[in-house]
């Protein structure tokens, strides 16, 4: 008998499904980023030539991040205080290294509904107490001012929130912004943003990444959701230097520092983001348009409100919900629609919604079309109009 003693702990929902059935020749319409770049388009955007490749030398980095990549992040979001950026293995690791060293067992978190799953389990592995801040407190750009006040008071330690939401699209206007960053402050709590899909909006401008201003603020990006460039592995966190310089003994036993040719990448990437993104924000409003006219010629079968922000949206299969089905019921839905049309969707059991599921619009426009049919053939044939 082996002596291995594995801690057993359930993986995400979201990883798990596309561990099992992420693959080829599928139509991906379940995606919250825009579709990659290949390596010889990210050299041409960004103009990158072989020499400057060939000129990286295979060398240690350091771990908060090599000069160039942290000044290209503090340039365009941190209004040029490289000392605050953090660049990691994806903003997974920045969320990981940054939560684990300001939470405390007991600390009071409020933390949004369905949000991405590693910021709601940290606040959860350290022992903090969890008050959630509800999806339907959301509305018209601004968290409900009496659900705001109620939930972030004195004491508070932090509030955990992702705009625009992954995976509704639900975001803030700049007004309902400049609410949340008042309360928060008011409260004496640290102000905990992800910012994965802030470069895409649709309602209203581009809100400013908080991290700019500096003070109690934590805010996370990346590259995977709309650059383009989700196998650069490559994100990043703006806080306070006293927390980043907190992240280093973790880091400096565990995955140390990025690769000089991937910061490299990276950093070229960065000071070409509005080409990058530009390109790939147009792609997605063309899709985002064609969604709204499906949905209407669906609204018997699905419900839906139309995202703000971001390229994924969340929508609710009225014959489930009629049912009201449980959670293995959307699950199963997924796999038939995978296993009949090729289509892919993430089931909402992944972010506690048991009717629907995320449907991303920032891929190619064939196979998105060719998903949505998938779809819609699939929904006619299983009936359950409302």
């Amino acid at each position: 008998m082996s002596s291995l003693r594995p801690r057993r702990e359930e993986p995400p929902v979201l990883e798990e499904w596309y561990r099992r059935h992420l693959g080829p020749d599928i139509h991906d319409i379940s995606s919250s980023g825009v579709h990659p770049y290949t390596f010889a388009e990210i050299r041409e955007v960004c103009r990158i030539p072989a020499a400057a490749l060939d000129a990286i030398v295979m060398d240690d980095s350091v771990s908060q991040g090599g000069a160039g990549i942290r000044q290209a992040v503090a340039d365009r979001y941190a209004g040029g205080d490289a000392d605050r950026v953090l660049v990691t293995h994806g903003s997974s690791e920045a969320i990981a290294l940054t939560l684990g060293a300001l939470l405390h067992p007991g600390d009071r978190v409020v933390v949004q509904q369905g949000i991405y799953h590693s910021l709601g389990h940290y606040p959860r592995a350290a022992g903090c107490e969890v008050a959630e801040l509800p999806a339907q407190a959301v509305r018209d750009g601004e968290i409900d001012p009496g659900v705001l006040t109620a939930l972030v008071t004195p004491g508070t330690a932090a509030v955990v929130v992702n705009f625009p939401h992954n995976p509704t699209g639900a975001t803030l206007s700049p007004q309902g912004l400049k609410a949340l960053k008042e309360q928060t402050a008011q409260a004496g709590a640290v102000l905990v943003w992800d910012a994965a899909t802030a470069e895409i909006a649709h309602r209203w401008e581009v809100l400013a990444d908080p991290g700019a201003d500096g003070g109690d603020t934590v805010s996370y990006g990346t590259f995977s959701k709309t650059f383009g460039l989700p196998g650069l592995r490559v994100g990043w966190a703006i806080a306070p230097k006293e927390l980043i310089t907190a992240t280093f003994p973790l880091r400096d036993r565990t995955t140390l520092f990025l690769s000089p040719l991937v910061e490299l990448v990276a950093e070229r990437a960065m000071r070409h983001a509005d080409e990058l993104i530009g390109a790939r924000a147009a792609e997605a409003r063309d899709n985002l348009a064609y969604l709204m006219q499906w949905m209407a010629e669906h609204e018997d079968l699905v419900r839906w409100t139309p995202p703000e922000g971001g390229v994924c949206a969340l929508p609710v299969f009225r014959e489930l919900e009629r049912a009201a089905a449980g959670p293995e019921a959307v699950e199963r839905f997924c796999l038939e629609l995978l296993a009949r049309h090729r289509t892919l969707l993430v089931p909402g059991t992944a972010f506690g919604a048991p009717h629907g599921a995320r449907l991303g619009f920032g891929g190619p426009r064939e196979g998105f079309r060719a998903g949505l049919a998938g779809l819609s053939e699939f929904l006619r044939s299983r009936g359950g109009g409302r």
